[in-house]
């Protein structure tokens, strides 16, 4: 046995979506990070394909435009009763939404996770970070300065074992992962032993399966099979496959290839041709579930974080568990690069429990109510069991509790939940911050080009928006920022209205005319109001202030200055 030592800012512990999506948004704030995955070789399957409307801007903000371009639209789902191919009929699972100005990302998308997770990876590699597989993390002790790991690694040469001195861990190292357990974090909530789901990723061909549609057959009353055509590894064969139901022998389906194929054609009532299921290295992409429903009684503690499935599982039937745990990815990291730069103090990290726990607690709610109308006694009728409303699109999750944002407009505003519905008509610091289009460039390399809020907004740092009714307005608020511009916390972009001037240009602020006059409706300004909107790196809106003071006191609860 060989003992090494190393360094690094953060050590992330599991190379899922959701420590991918923390490790490049903590290198892209220019944090050093090694990531360590137990598993030999990236993991195949479809899993969580799901990619909810705010996910979707996440990664737009991320800069990962491969996501986007190579997810693809919902099918409509077609239902028939089991043993028959007949079509009984075609519903949506959601209806289709056009974009809208606030909101460019208006459906749901698929995209299998292997899919999301090698494009994550090749922007990591393009930035020198190699995953790093075969390490297991064995234990870990916190310092007042930083934590020190052990990392196990076996090759054929024996076990070798790495010390890592890291200022911080975090563990998204799913629902059996050693960080939280470590950590003596409770892990409340209960598992469904009487829900079995059968989830998987196979390849056949059936003439009698359309592949522009998503096939269920039976109901959640009885049993239920699901085959989603799965393109992105298989354009005519390729499909995801879901199976519930207490006729299924689960332990023979996943031992039997030919017992598998025998029940889908049943289910279908056609013969499929070419059946296989797929496999990676030595692990089946055909998998039983029983339902885990839990949740941490916090987000970490001291230096060690945790995330996705290791701070809170889900039923598969949200499609909530992928895109949660990129959520808390994105909710975390630039937190931890502030204050791993020493920008922020330490305290900063504890805003992540303050503003994930009330999002995830209640959406365990939602997610079991879910898997309650879909499958089991309190099943509803098939199209209403399968239909998904908006509020799991995550646009409605917010954070307007938190200690860290600064509000001096909202008055009188009832509380919404936490994992709630989109507001219309309401912006509150806390809330998702929307998009804005026909923004035209002013003075600048730039002049005379037209961008949207979205492409400015980047997880690099937070955006204060300077809304007012000419340049002048703007001039003192923007040099109260510029310390902000200086040290790369904050970029400045004044937003005038569709009659400001042109030629306008100032130092430390990009100048753009609201010319469709979308910023300000959407941001809800007023005609000829001054206001300051600070969206933080993860699309929130911080804070919705007048000007200098409102400004002070948002940073001076970020930074503590």
């Amino acid at each position: 046995m060989t003992v090494e030592s190393s360094s690094t800012q953060v050590l992330i512990v599991g190379a899922g979506p959701t420590g991918l999506v923390a490790a490049l948004g903590l290198l892209k704030n220019g944090i050093s990070v090694r990531i360590i995955e137990k598993d030999r070789a990236p993991r195949q399957g479809q899993r969580g394909p799901g990619i909810q409307p705010r996910s979707l801007e996440l990664y737009h903000f991320l800069g990962v435009p491969e996501i986007l371009e190579q997810a693809t639209a919902m099918p409509d789902f077609m239902s028939h009763t089991m043993g028959s191919p007949a079509a009984l009929k075609e519903f949506p699972m959601t209806p289709y939404a056009d974009p809208t100005p606030a909101i460019p990302f208006n459906n749901v998308l698929v995209l299998g996770q292997s899919s999301v997770e090698r494009h994550l990876r090749s922007h990591l590699e393009k930035r020198g970070t190699l995953l790093e597989y075969g390490k297991e993390l064995v234990s870990f002790e916190q310092h007042d300065d930083g934590v020190v790991a052990q990392i196990s690694v076996k090759t054929e040469d024996g076990i070798h074992t790495e010390t890592i001195n890291a200022q911080y861990i975090i563990g998204a190292d799913g629902a059996r992962g050693i960080v939280r357990k470590q950590l003596g974090l409770k892990f409340l909530g209960e598992t469904r032993e009487t829900t079995r789901i059968i989830t998987g990723d196979i390849r056949f061909k059936c003439d009698a399966l359309p592949r522009t549609n998503w096939h269920l057959f039976g109901n959640g009353a009885g049993s239920v099979v699901s085959l989603r055509p799965a393109r992105d590894f298989g354009e005519d064969d390729a499909w995801h496959l879901i199976m519930s139901g207490d006729k299924y022998d689960v332990s023979k389906l996943l031992a039997d290839e030919d017992a598998l194929c025998k029940s889908i054609e049943e289910a279908i009532g056609a013969t499929v041709k070419s059946f296989e299921v797929v496999w990676i290295s030595d692990f089946r992409q055909v998998q039983t579930r029983m339902p885990n429903i839990r949740v941490v009684n916090k987000f970490g503690q001291g230096r060690v974080l945790v995330a996705g499935d290791a701070a809170h599982v889900h039923s598969p039937t949200g499609g909530q568990g992928l895109n949660s745990g990129v959520q808390d990815a994105f909710n975390l990291a630039w937190k931890v690069a502030l204050v791993a730069k020493h920008l922020a103090p330490q305290s900063l990290l504890e805003t992540y429990t303050l503003e994930r726990l009330p999002v995830i607690t209640e959406l365990l709610g939602l997610t079991t109510a879910l898997l309650d109308k879909t499958f089991g006694p309190k099943h509803d009728t098939v199209e209403n069991a399968f239909h998904r409303g908006r509020i799991l699109y995550m646009l409605g999750v917010n954070c307007r509790a938190s200690p860290i944002v600064c509000d001096e407009r909202a008055v009188d505003v009832a509380p919404i939940a936490a994992y709630g519905e989109e507001v219309s008509g309401q912006l509150v610091a806390g809330d998702r911050a929307p998009d804005a289009p026909g923004l035209v460039e002013v003075g600048g390399e730039g002049r005379g080009g037209v961008v949207s809020l979205f492409d400015l907004f980047r997880y690099t740092h937070h955006t204060a928006l300077v809304f007012a009714p000419e340049i002048l307005e703007a001039e003192e608020i923007v040099k109260l920022l510029s310390p902000y511009a200086e040290s790369e916390i904050a970029r400045v972009v004044v937003v005038l209205p569709a009659t400001g001037e042109s030629e306008a240009t100032l130092d430390y602020a990009r100048v753009v005319v609201d010319k469709e006059n979308h910023a300000h409706a959407n941001y809800l300004i007023e005609r000829g109001e001054t206001r300051v909107v600070i969206v933080r790196p993860d699309g929130v809106v911080g804070a919705i202030v007048a000007g200098s003071l409102g400004i002070q006191k948002y940073f001076g609860r970020i930074l503590a200055q």
